[in-house]
């Protein structure tokens, strides 16, 4: 039997998530890392630099606008874990309104953007994807103010790297994330409701809450 958008749904509320090894890799198998990537909502961690590139940007955000467009940017590089039956899996939940994009356009084409998957109150964070200077950053920093908005109380990043720990982003042990995670799926949150905000906006919101 093969995975069902249904299965990868219960992965999540269990703590594990689906890669491959690589793109051309029709194996899929699970993973649960005995330390955990998370990035606290009211801890992400915006540089001045970041909030000045964000005031001066010409970028526009969109929501849900193309979930596959930011898919297809994501494994896009060398190195990706998306195969075909992962990529045919998110879209199938996004159409279930379970995963949610965040775009980021350039005089509307696509130029970055971030995808997740959403169960109660937790987002798990998939990856995302730059095409110009600091457009993932933007992207991460509207969708934590969107998150927070939306009532979400888990952002799971799956792993920590050093562009997320700059931002603010932390691990835990298996067992911290396994409290967080029961928390948060018995909660509600929604992805949906909170306005769209610019990047102007956001780094105004976050230099206010400073």
């Amino acid at each position: 039997m093969g995975l069902t958008p249904d299965l990868l749904m219960q992965g999540y509320a269990n703590g594990i998530f689906p890669m491959a090894e690589r793109r051309d890799d029709p194996e899929i198998f699970w993973v649960d890392p005995k330390r955990r990537g998370v990035m606290p909502l009211k801890g992400f961690h915006a540089s001045r630099s970041l909030r000045r590139a964000m005031r001066r940007s010409d970028f526009e955000v969109t929501i849900d606008q193309d979930f596959a467009g930011v898919v297809d940017g994501c494994a896009d590089r060398q190195d990706t874990w998306i195969n075909d039956e992962i990529r045919s899996l998110y879209i199938a939940l996004q159409a279930r309104r379970q995963a949610h994009s965040l775009e980021i356009r350039e005089d509307g084409a696509l130029v970055g953007g971030v995808y997740g998957v959403v169960l109660g109150a937790a987002f798990f964070g998939e990856s995302m994807f730059s095409r110009r200077t600091n457009a993932s950053k933007i992207a991460l920093a509207c969708l934590v103010d969107r998150l927070n908005d939306a009532g979400f109380t888990l952002f799971d990043t799956q792993f920590l790297t050093e562009h997320l720990a700059r931002l603010g982003g932390i691990e835990v042990t298996r067992a911290q994330y396994q409290q967080a995670l029961g928390r948060a799926v018995g909660e509600q949150a929604d992805f949906l409701r909170p306005p769209l905000r610019s990047p102007q906006d956001v780094a105004q919101r976050m230099t206010q809450m400073s």
